[in-house]
Protein backbone atom coordinates (compact mmCIF):
# COMPACT_ATOMS: atom_id res chain seq x y z
CA UNK A 1 0.00 0.00 0.00
CA UNK A 2 1.45 3.54 -1.06
CA UNK A 3 1.52 6.39 1.58
CA UNK A 4 -0.98 8.50 2.84
CA UNK A 5 -0.37 11.92 0.93
CA UNK A 6 0.54 15.20 2.66
CA UNK A 7 -3.30 16.41 2.56
CA UNK A 8 -4.60 12.71 3.62
CA UNK A 9 -2.28 13.54 6.27
CA UNK A 10 -4.06 16.79 6.68
CA UNK A 11 -7.74 15.81 6.31
CA UNK A 12 -7.14 12.69 8.96
CA UNK A 13 -5.53 15.49 11.38
CA UNK A 14 -2.21 14.01 11.55
CA UNK A 15 -1.00 17.07 10.36
CA UNK A 16 -1.96 20.45 11.48
CA UNK A 17 -3.30 22.81 8.78
CA UNK A 18 -5.27 25.90 8.67
CA UNK A 19 -8.37 24.70 7.75
CA UNK A 20 -11.02 27.24 6.24
CA UNK A 21 -13.97 25.15 4.94
CA UNK A 22 -15.08 21.41 5.45
CA UNK A 23 -17.47 19.25 4.16
CA UNK A 24 -18.44 15.44 3.70
CA UNK A 25 -16.29 16.07 0.26
CA UNK A 26 -13.47 18.20 0.45
CA UNK A 27 -11.35 20.22 2.64
CA UNK A 28 -10.30 23.69 1.99
CA UNK A 29 -6.65 24.69 3.65
CA UNK A 30 -4.25 27.79 3.55
CA UNK A 31 -1.36 27.79 1.70
CA UNK A 32 1.98 27.66 3.28
CA UNK A 33 3.51 29.70 0.79
CA UNK A 34 0.76 32.13 -0.53
CA UNK A 35 1.44 33.14 -4.38
CA UNK A 36 -1.49 36.28 -3.21
CA UNK A 37 -2.95 37.97 -0.10
CA UNK A 38 -5.68 34.67 -0.56
CA UNK A 39 -4.64 31.53 -1.23
CA UNK A 40 -6.31 28.59 -0.54
CA UNK A 41 -6.65 24.70 -1.66
CA UNK A 42 -9.51 23.14 -2.24
CA UNK A 43 -8.71 19.21 -1.74
CA UNK A 44 -11.05 16.28 -2.18
CA UNK A 45 -11.28 13.76 0.57
CA UNK A 46 -10.54 11.01 -2.26
CA UNK A 47 -7.30 10.58 -3.33
CA UNK A 48 -7.23 11.23 -7.12
CA UNK A 49 -3.52 11.64 -8.06
CA UNK A 50 -3.98 14.17 -10.65
CA UNK A 51 -6.90 15.67 -12.80
CA UNK A 52 -6.38 13.19 -15.81
CA UNK A 53 -6.43 10.52 -13.45
CA UNK A 54 -10.16 11.45 -12.27
CA UNK A 55 -12.84 8.83 -13.96
CA UNK A 56 -16.13 8.66 -14.76
CA UNK A 57 -17.25 7.77 -11.25
CA UNK A 58 -15.79 11.19 -9.86
CA UNK A 59 -17.86 13.18 -12.22
CA UNK A 60 -19.90 14.58 -9.03
CA UNK A 61 -17.53 14.85 -7.22
CA UNK A 62 -15.39 17.63 -9.42
CA UNK A 63 -18.51 19.21 -10.02
CA UNK A 64 -18.50 19.62 -6.48
CA UNK A 65 -15.57 20.94 -6.08
CA UNK A 66 -16.11 23.87 -8.54
CA UNK A 67 -19.15 24.50 -6.52
CA UNK A 68 -17.28 24.87 -3.01
CA UNK A 69 -14.33 26.25 -4.71
CA UNK A 70 -16.64 29.43 -5.20
CA UNK A 71 -18.52 29.44 -1.58
CA UNK A 72 -14.84 29.35 -0.28
CA UNK A 73 -13.63 32.11 -2.49
CA UNK A 74 -17.28 34.16 -1.13
CA UNK A 75 -16.46 33.11 2.03
CA UNK A 76 -13.00 35.07 2.19
CA UNK A 77 -13.90 37.50 0.26
CA UNK A 78 -13.02 37.15 -3.18
CA UNK A 79 -16.01 35.89 -4.96
CA UNK A 80 -16.11 38.52 -7.63
CA UNK A 81 -12.26 38.25 -8.62
CA UNK A 82 -10.50 35.07 -8.06
CA UNK A 83 -7.88 32.55 -10.09
CA UNK A 84 -8.75 29.14 -9.90
CA UNK A 85 -5.71 26.93 -11.02
CA UNK A 86 -4.95 23.13 -10.81
CA UNK A 87 -1.50 21.93 -12.11
CA UNK A 88 -1.83 18.84 -13.57
CA UNK A 89 1.84 16.68 -12.86
CA UNK A 90 5.31 17.82 -11.74
CA UNK A 91 5.98 19.62 -14.89
CA UNK A 92 2.99 21.79 -14.23
CA UNK A 93 4.24 22.30 -11.09
CA UNK A 94 2.26 19.83 -9.15
CA UNK A 95 4.35 19.09 -5.90
CA UNK A 96 1.88 17.06 -4.11
CA UNK A 97 0.26 14.17 -6.26
CA UNK A 98 -3.41 14.35 -4.65
CA UNK A 99 -5.67 16.62 -6.91
CA UNK A 100 -6.15 19.86 -5.59
CA UNK A 101 -7.24 23.76 -6.48
CA UNK A 102 -5.41 26.68 -5.86
CA UNK A 103 -7.92 29.67 -5.03
CA UNK A 104 -6.16 32.84 -5.25
CA UNK A 105 -7.17 36.09 -4.66
CA UNK A 106 -7.26 39.84 -3.54
CA UNK A 107 -4.32 40.80 -5.90
CA UNK A 108 -4.50 41.54 -9.67
CA UNK A 109 -3.09 39.27 -12.08
CA UNK A 110 -1.56 39.54 -15.16
CA UNK A 111 -0.32 36.11 -16.88
CA UNK A 112 3.29 37.09 -16.51
CA UNK A 113 3.12 37.37 -12.54
CA UNK A 114 1.51 33.95 -11.94
CA UNK A 115 4.36 32.39 -11.46
CA UNK A 116 3.12 28.15 -11.90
Amino acid sequence: MSEPTLFTRIINRDIPADIVYEDDHCIAIKDIAPKAPVHLLVIPKKPIPRLVDAAEEDKALLGHLMLAAGEIARQSGVGDAFRLIANNGADAGQTVFHLHFHILGDKQFSEAQLGF
